[in-house]
């Protein structure tokens, strides 16, 4: 089955300049932008791939911190880490109370009511880095602070909310497969801090359209989204408390050298998330009160990507890569809405049937470096 992104589709992609990298080290701290200690040292490329592997973090474009690392020998080092969690590492904050039919169909839950930061994300790791490969645990803290109630400052706002993430991360070298073949592979538990599984580089809501079999009805939607944490009310008299949203995941790859040319890898990536009840309930009353929803009300969601890439390297420093990747929405949601126009990706007015979607992509790359 084909799908439809229910992102913007017409727009021209335009080329951009990005500093990732640009920072001081000494005597063991480093200050500035570069990838986070939180991370698995692949990012979210265990084996190649797209961006947009779920299951770990991913810093590749960098992240503004200042790290001190601690060598111990014999391959061991510890870091503790503060960085700023604003353009990466923060997810959506839904308030229920001003979700709107023309928002739900794109993955707005509500309105999206981030306070701005008050804290540095504040993180640790321990790393093992040896001959036989290597073993990395990180945890990070993650505040999340929210807008008012209202459209001002005396309907008030939740207190803040610390959420956190756990990961493990694990590299087998000098496997019996080849000289230079890996397997990385690593897993997160996340609480409050979504995108240390659903990484930067992922889009943080999914609207995706398909076709469907029901007579009388236009096409099947699935929706998804991304949130740290939730709330709704519109006064600090009705309003409740912030509500932490969980995710877990794993991914991992293995890359095998054919010869010095030519090398291919397999990869996967599996992330599962969940809200809390009483947004379920705020929010389903929503999806039947603007959508006319008739079936099952989760929002609740999977995120399942399989892929296969071959990378050509004719001389060093110059590779060609031809990779392919499945990726399935696994959505909660059953039943019909009535959708009103979603003007993004040109879709009428109807009725929708809330199904599953698939999507398959190829990446054509060519990287010199020098």
């Amino acid at each position: 089955m084909s799908s439809e992104v229910g992102a913007s589709q017409n727009g021209i992609g335009g080329a951009t300049l990005g500093l990732y990298h640009a920072f001081i080290q000494f005597a063991g701290f480093t200050m500035g932008r570069t990838v986070s200690a939180f991370d698995a040292p692949w990012q979210s490329y265990p084996a190649g791939g797209p961006d947009t592997l779920p299951g770990g973090s991913n810093h590749v474009t960098g992240v503004n911190q200042f790290t001190y690392t601690a060598q111990f020998g014999n391959g061991v080092s510890g870091s503790v880490s503060v960085q700023d969690p604003f353009l990466q590492d923060q997810s959506n904050v839904w308030n229920t109370s001003y979700a709107t039919a023309p928002g739900l169909i794109t993955g707005a839950y509500g309105s999206n009511s981030f306070g701005g930061t008050r804290s540095p994300d504040i993180i640790a790791a321990l790393t093992v880095d040896q001959a036989w490969g290597l073993f990395k645990l990180s945890g990070v803290a993650h505040d999340n602070h929210v807008s008012y109630y209202g459209t001002s400052e005396p309907t008030g706002h939740p207190g803040d909310k610390w959420g956190f993430a756990v990961q493990a991360a694990l590299s087998i070298k000098n496997i019996p497969t080849g000289p230079g073949d890996v397997i990385n592979m690593q897993a997160v538990y996340t609480d409050g801090a979504t995108r240390y599984n659903f990484n930067s580089l992922m889009p943080t809501t999914y609207s995706l359209y398909g076709g469907t079999g029901l007579p009388g009805v236009y096409q099947s939607l699935g929706m998804g989204s991304y949130a740290d944490v939730t709330y709704s009310g519109v006064t600090a008299a009705t309003g409740t408390s912030l509500e932490s949203v969980k995710t877990w995941g794993f991914r991992g790859g293995y890359t095998h050298n054919w010869n010095p040319n030519w090398a291919s890898a397999i990869y996967g990536a599996y992330a599962h998330l969940s809200y809390g009840n009483t947004f379920k309930v705020n929010h389903c009353a929503n999806m039947v009160a603007l959508l006319a929803l008739t079936g099952t009300c989760n929002p609740d969601f999977n995120v399942a990507v399989i892929g296969f890439n071959t990378i050509w390297t004719p001389v060093k420093n110059l590779a060609f890569t031809a990779d392919v990747s499945f990726t399935n929405l696994d959505q909660k949601y059953s039943g019909v809405i009535t959708a009103p126009l979603n003007v993004a990706p040109a879709k009428p007015a109807a009725f929708y049937e809330l199904k599953d979607q698939n999507m398959v992509s190829m990446l054509i790359r060519a990287q010199r470096n020098w």
